[in-house]
């Protein structure tokens, strides 16, 4: 890793020395695997018909359940890999895959994208923080508004997990990870029985679009980024990015934290959807981290672009940006628009605060 002025810099090559002669063995074989799908993918795309057509079919469905036998395999070697449908009972995969199914459709506009991605990170959220029945419970009195004959209230039971949110702080990889981490933290709001709401730490990350995926660098702009150093030391630091393609980014990030002499208590990264060798690339890089994803996707082509991916998630969440006259961050919250920004009125509150110093 390098440091120039206000820029730290990481390279692909790094990355790649914290992957294990085993875990280079499982990417070269997906690799095949992923190659035979393409050959049908070919096929489809021609225009085959009738028995043609269903033929190819059959052999990308075969495909696609070893590439997925294959991950449930390297996952139950790496526990710190947590994937929903090997993790969860077999009665949610079909949500999961069907959330994932209209994330990936090109068809799905931008409304509904991010309808989807709240939903993926609810259930990611109740993935990593509910799903221990041994929790203790707390209770809610909720004030309803019916008051005839006196004023009426519920009492709702929820799983005691403050200690496990209430420590946490929202490390924002700006700009794609704005929005999720903002659900993120709206769920910890919700299920923290003193309405806790997480701080945030923004930091202006991006990588180098010129490069391959084979001598990509990674560039966070601290000029650019938001945060206390000496808000993060011993916190549970959670990171929500739609997409884990690399995993540079959130390595650079916290490579330079550790060389700040933070250390925190641990590290969460929850993506919808995540590459095999980026999610490797992460637990292997950060001790004390755990990947989170709704979905895991194969291969990586050579731009460094998930496949079969669900292209730009930033785009498809925030929009594009004129060449011109791209967006600010308060801009960017402004073109949410204001369902979006009631929603999350306390999380913006608490990013304003930190961008602002007030």
């Amino acid at each position: 890793m390098m440091s120039g002025n206000t820029k730290i810099i990481l390279k692909a090559e790094d990355l790649d020395g914290y992957l294990t002669e085993a875990d280079q063995a499982y990417l070269k074989e997906m690799d095949n695997l992923y190659a035979q799908a393409m050959e049908s993918f070919k096929a489809l795309d021609n225009g085959s018909f009738s028995s043609a057509r269903a033929a190819e079919e059959k052999k990308i469905i075969s495909v696609y359940n070893e590439m997925g036998h294959l991950m449930q395999t390297i996952c139950a070697n790496v526990p710190a890999l947590k994937v929903y449908s090997f993790e969860t009972e077999e009665e949610s995969h079909a949500e999961a895959s069907r959330v994932i199914a209209k994330l990936r459709d090109c068809r799905t506009d931008h409304h509904e994208f991010v309808y989807y991605t709240q939903r993926a990170y609810e259930m990611l959220f109740k993935m990593a923080y509910t799903g221990n029945h041994s929790d203790n419970k707390n209770y809610l009195i909720v004030k309803t508004p019916v008051t005839n004959p006196v004023q009426n209230y519920s009492v709702h039971k929820i799983p005691d997990i403050d200690h496990k949110i209430e420590n946490a702080v929202m490390c924002v990889m700006l700009r794609g990870a704005l929005l999720p981490s903002m659900i993120m933290s709206k769920e910890i709001q919700a299920y923290s029985s003193h309405g806790y709401i997480t701080p945030f730490a923004l930091f202006r990350i991006k990588r180098d679009e010129t490069k391959k995926e084979n001598n990509m660098e990674y560039i966070l702009d601290l000029k650019k980024s938001y945060f206390d150093l000496a808000a993060l030391d011993g916190r549970d630091l959670i990171f929500a990015d739609p997409m884990n393609a690399t995993g540079g980014s959130l390595v650079t990030v916290v490579k330079y934290l550790l060389d700040q002499g933070i250390r925190p208590r641990s590290i969460s990264f929850f993506n919808v959807i995540a590459a095999l060798k980026g999610a490797l690339r992460v637990v292997r890089a950060l001790d004390n981290c755990c990947v989170y994803t709704l979905w895991m996707d194969p291969v990586l082509n050579t731009s460094a672009y998930i496949l079969p991916g669900l292209g730009d998630a930033g785009d498809r969440l925030n929009g594009r940006d004129a060449e011109d006259m791209p967006r600010n961050m308060i801009q960017l919250i402004a073109d949410y628009g204001s369902n979006i920004n009631n929603l999350y009125r306390a999380q913006l509150r608490k990013i304003e605060q930190t961008v602002l110093g007030v």
